[in-house]
C-alpha cells in the first residue's frame, strides 16, 4: 500500500485485504495494526471538523462555546474537571469541536461509510492513519509524556498536565501537529464503537490538510458506490449494526428501520 495514495477496491475481498494487510507488527510477531480509521459515505469529504462549519470566527468562539457548556452541563455527571475531558463529552454530545471521531476499528468505519441508504449512488472512503507514526512530528514534551507512559495516544488525565489548555497546546512549536485522544468511557457508545478523538493543535489548522504534508502516515480505502449494498449486507451479518454500534432504542430504531428498507 503506497504511503498517502488512493486505493479503490472492487471486491469484499479486495477490500479486506486494503483494510487489514498492513497491520502485521514485526515486534511482536501480532496482527496489531498502527492505524486508525474514519469512514464517510462520500469520497469527496475532506477531515475538517464540526466547529469549522460555525462560521467565519470559529476560531475566536471555540473557548466561548466550551466554557458556556460547562457552565450550563455542570449539574450533569462529568468525568473530571480537565479541559480535554470537557471537550470529549461537548463532542459526544453534538457541541461543535476542533476534535474528529475515529475508530480503531475498520468495520466500524465501514458501517458509517455504508449507514446513510440515500447517498448509495456516492462512493465512500475509509480513512486509514497512522496514530504511532504520527508521535514523531510532536513537540518533546508530548513525546515524552507519551514515553513515561508506554502509551500510544493520550488520555484526557495523561494531556493535563503537560497540556492544560488549548492555549498551551498550541504554544509548544510553531508547526501545527495532531494528537491522538482516547475519550473516557462516557457510555455503551464509546465503547462499542472502539472509539477515539484527533485533535489539532491550531483550531484553524484542518487534519487532511496538514496529512497532505505527510504522506506516510496516511492513505485512503474508495468504495465504490456498486460495492456499498454487499458491505453493508455483511456488515450486518457480522452484527456491526446501529443496535450495536449505539446501544438503545434510538440505535435500536435506526437499525429496524434500514433492515427493512429496500429498493
Amino acid at each position: 500500500m503506497a504511503p498517502g495514495s488512493d486505493v479503490t477496491v472492487k471486491s469484499w475481498a479486495e477490500l479486506q485485504s486494503a483494510l487489514f494487510d498492513h497491520s502485521w507488527d514485526d515486534k511482536i510477531n501480532r496482527f496489531r495494526s498502527s492505524y486508525v480509521y474514519r469512514g464517510t459515505w462520500s469520497h469527496t469529504f475532506d477531515l475538517s471538523t464540526s466547529i469549522m462549519r460555525i462560521g467565519s470566527r470559529y476560531d475566536k468562539l471555540e473557548p466561548h462555546l466550551l466554557r458556556n457548556f460547562r457552565k450550563y452541563a455542570h449539574g450533569q455527571p462529568s468525568p473530571g474537571d480537565s479541559t480535554w475531558n470537557w471537550l470529549a463529552v461537548a463532542q459526544h454530545h453534538g457541541l461543535p469541536t476542533r476534535l474528529l471521531d475515529w475508530t480503531y476499528s475498520p468495520y466500524v468505519a465501514l458501517h458509517f461509510a455504508t449507514e446513510n441508504l440515500d447517498e448509495y449512488d456516492k462512493d465512500g472512503c475509509v480513512w486509514c492513519v497512522n496514530y504511532v507514526k504520527s508521535r514523531d512530528y510532536l513537540p518533546a514534551p508530548l513525546k515524552h509524556a507519551l514515553q513515561d507512559e508506554g502509551s500510544n495516544v493520550f488520555t484526557p488525565e495523561m494531556l493535563e498536565p503537560v497540556s492544560p489548555s488549548f492555549k498551551a497546546l498550541k504554544s509548544f512549536q510553531e508547526d501545527d501537529f495532531v494528537v491522538f485522544l482516547e475519550p473516557p468511557s462516557l457510555d455503551a457508545r464509546i465503547v462499542h464503537q472502539y472509539a477515539l478523538f484527533s485533535m489539532m493543535s491550531d483550531v484553524r489548522a484542518e487534519l487532511s490538510c496538514w496529512l497532505s504534508k505527510h504522506p506516510d502516515l496516511y492513505f485512503r480505502v474508495i468504495i465504490p458506490k456498486e460495492l456499498k449494498w454487499e458491505i453493508r449486507d455483511k456488515l450486518d451479518q457480522a452484527n456491526i449494526t446501529e443496535r450495536v454500534l449505539f446501544p438503545g432504542l434510538q440505535g435500536l430504531s435506526q437499525w429496524l428501520k434500514r433492515h427493512y428498507t429496500h429498493d
